[in-house]
């Protein structure tokens, strides 16, 4: 295991024991009578630890540094969406991300940084205590097959912005340990393999209404298959699970398990995907809840609320409407995007024109007159108490059954056909062969808008980002401000990986390298 710093890690476990400690969720007693050492004792407590590790995942900000939706920052990256906002000073850090001009000070990449090492910490504390705790085995079991599941998730999310990150499954016992070193991806990625295939054996297969949001075996193994992917397209190499080798055949399988035997299946209506009515439903695999329970006021602390930070974020800056009200026109979508779904039946539920807005529409910063209709400020999704702002109720779907099927196909399934033409069968499109570059295809045009392009750019290999992220000249009807704007040069240097934090690069005392091209 390789290291972090001294002073690093001092303000990481700063971070780490704040949140652990402050969230409403964990409800813990007063200090004189509950501690850290005498608190992780009972089944319920241990309960009440595992709902602590899944608060991180609707995390969308860090206090103090800045709002950093993973949703948003995924797709401005990409070529579908802009940077955005009210004005150039207001998208001025989203527009670096943009620009693939990203500063090593940049908050919304700090911000992300932060987030998952908060998720990794409280993982990891729950994996250390859990055997002592008075329980059941099957409690133990499933639990902790839990947190190995979104110790991978954070882990994931990390090292596909960073690349080069330390890896930590312990927490930290002292001083003699506060000094760590960045890990290779494979070390990493070979972690993340291990914690899924291991959750995999354990976790269950469904879950009751009441426990809606639990993960299952499904979003596990559908989990798998992303990371196999991006990490083999990236680096071309297989992933080492322990003493399991991680391979397509391997990856496959367990897609073939999901999609034969799990129950998830697509929805007849392709909308039902993004309203309240397709929650939890049949297409989805794993799926991030937000919403307005509690109602949420706190603008110092927004992440203390469930809120969907980035359909706030993606909506339209509309007043006097009853379908829309007063998003921040962050994430504008391209035109690039409009035009290659245009004669596509999806169309009308991924972008949402500036023509279908009632009210009075502030048109701000890259305004393209495009925007994600996916997740946004719309009326269906409003909370029903608290600053409107911070309690949007739209679930964040990460992993939907079409893109499974879509993942079978490209590993080479034998019913690879099959399951290209059920995707486009859904919107009433004719069959095509399922050649690799037609899946490719189908997948932009039944994932856009959903955190996945950027990354299924990425590990097409460099070249291939570097022709479809960089771009000049493209230009909508609808567009305002000078085409410069607008124009995006991906910096072919970084690989596309987002810079090591600055503060923690320093922090570090020369124990950390920046990454390539920064």
């Amino acid at each position: 295991m390789k290291r972090l710093t001294i002073k690093s890690l001092k303000v990481l476990l700063i971070v780490f024991l704040f949140n652990s400690c402050s969230d409403d969720f964990l409800e813990l007693k007063p200090l004189d009578q509950e501690v850290s050492s005498n608190f992780y004792r009972t089944e319920e407590q241990a309960y009440q630890a595992l709902v602590a590790i899944y608060d991180v995942l609707t995390y969308q900000s860090s206090p103090g540094i800045s709002w950093a939706p993973f949703l948003t920052v995924a797709d401005v990256l990409s070529d579908d969406a802009f940077g955005g906002g009210s004005d150039a000073n207001d998208g001025f850090d989203f527009n670096q991300l943009n620009n693939h001009d990203i500063s090593t000070t940049n908050p919304v990449v700090h911000a992300t940084w932060i987030k998952n090492y908060i998720g990794v910490y409280r993982a990891n504390l729950f994996l250390e205590v859990i055997d002592d705790i008075e329980a059941s085995d099957d409690f133990k079991n499933r639990t902790s097959a839990e947190a190995k599941f979104m110790r991978a998730y954070f882990y994931f999310e990390q090292v596909r912005f960073f690349e080069n990150i330390p890896l930590l499954i312990n927490t930290l016992s002292g001083p003699s340990e506060y000094d760590q070193e960045q890990n290779t991806p494979a070390e990493v990625y070979d972690q993340i393999a291990q914690d899924l295939v291991e959750a995999i054996e354990y976790l269950p297969e469904n879950v009751p209404s009441n426990e809606a949001g639990r993960i299952t075996k499904w979003a596990a193994q559908g989990l798998l298959a992303r990371v196999f992917l991006f990490y083999n397209g990236v680096y071309g190499e297989n992933l080492n699970a322990g003493n399991t080798v991680v391979d397509r055949s391997f990856v496959l399988g367990h897609l073939e398990d999901l999609i034969a035997n799990s129950g998830h299946d697509l929805f007849d209506d392709y909308s039902q995907n993004f309203s309240l009515s397709g929650e939890f439903g049949k297409e989805s695999v794993f799926e991030i809840s937000h919403g307005d329970t509690p109602p949420w006021w706190d603008w110092n602390y927004v992440r203390g609320g469930n809120g969907n930070l980035a359909a706030q974020m993606q909506g339209p800056r509309v007043t006097g409407s009853s379908n829309w009200n007063r998003g921040w026109s962050f994430g504008t979508v391209s035109h690039k995007l409009a035009e290659f779904l245009k004669d596509d039946p999806r169309f009308e539920y991924t972008i949402l024109t500036e023509e279908e807005l009632d009210g009075n529409l502030t048109e701000g910063y890259q305004h393209t007159g495009y925007f994600s209709n996916k997740y946004s400020s719309d009326a269906e999704h409003w909370g029903s108490g608290g600053q409107f702002e911070l309690n949007r109720t739209c679930n964040f779907r990460v992993i939907r059954f079409s893109d499974v099927l879509l993942m079978a196909a490209e590993l080479d399934s034998p019913n690879k056909q099959e399951y290209l033409d059920r995707v486009r069968a859904r919107v009433g499109l004719d069959p095509v062969p399922a050649t690799l570059e037609n899946i490719y295809k189908e997948r932009r045009l039944e994932l856009s808008l959903e955190g996945i392009r950027y990354f299924d750019l990425l590990r097409r290999g460099v070249d291939y980002a570097n022709q479809e992220l960089t771009h000049s000249g493209i230009r909508g009807p609808n567009y305002i401000g000078d085409q410069q704007i607008f124009d995006v040069n991906f910096n072919t240097a970084t690989r596309g990986f987002l810079p090591i934090p600055q503060t923690e690069i320093d922090l570090s005392a020369g124990t950390f390298d920046q990454n390539d091209g920064y």
